[in-house]
């Protein structure tokens, strides 16, 4: 049996002797709710089982407490946060390069990539590398950015306005 009370340094969750509360509304180990009892009756009853007294919603009013073992709470716990996180999708930023005098087939492979990267949640930052004298014909790249909005279709948004930096005229896109 463990002692009365169990320090935590690690997480903010009270269990056993930390509970203050005059008053607290109790679950048993099984989920039955046993109701509303002072603090020092309900750990008793988890001294008794064996067990500890966890502090599960400390917002609630009386706050609510559950009859559990501490090992077995925290291991759920830990669980539960690493299912949430693996299946929480980070959207990234992907990028697509494109030269200005790229062939209109070449062109279709990197929108239909570019459809592929949006469909997994990502957005997508679209540059147009200018080489050369191609700097002279900025209007060129404009064309070609709006044939790619176009193409892409109506269930993509553009970010923001289209940047020229340096060489480069870039622009994100991301799906609706």
């Amino acid at each position: 049996m463990r002692s009365k009370t169990i320090s935590n340094p690690t997480s903010r969750t009270r269990i056993n002797g930390d509970i203050r509360h005059p008053e607290v509304r109790v679950i048993s180990a099984d989920g039955a709710q046993l109701g509303i009892m002072s603090s020092r009756d309900a750990q008793l009853m988890a001294r008794d089982a064996g067990l500890d007294l966890v502090e599960i919603s400390p917002n609630a009013n009386p706050p609510v407490v559950k009859i559990i073992d501490w090992g077995k709470y925290q291991y759920q716990r830990m669980k539960e946060q690493s299912r949430a996180k693996k299946n929480a999708k980070s959207s990234e930023l992907k990028q697509i390069r494109l030269g200005l005098k790229i062939g209109e087939n070449d062109l279709n492979i990197k929108i239909r990539k570019t459809l592929e990267l949006l469909e997994g949640g990502d957005r997508v930052k679209i540059m147009i590398v200018f080489r050369g004298r191609e700097m002279a014909h900025k209007e060129i790249g404009t064309d070609l950015m709006n044939k790619i909005i176009e193409k892409l279709g109506p269930d993509v948004l553009v970010d923001g306005k289209s940047q020229m930096s340096g060489r480069n005229l870039t622009f994100m896109v991301r799906h609706k």
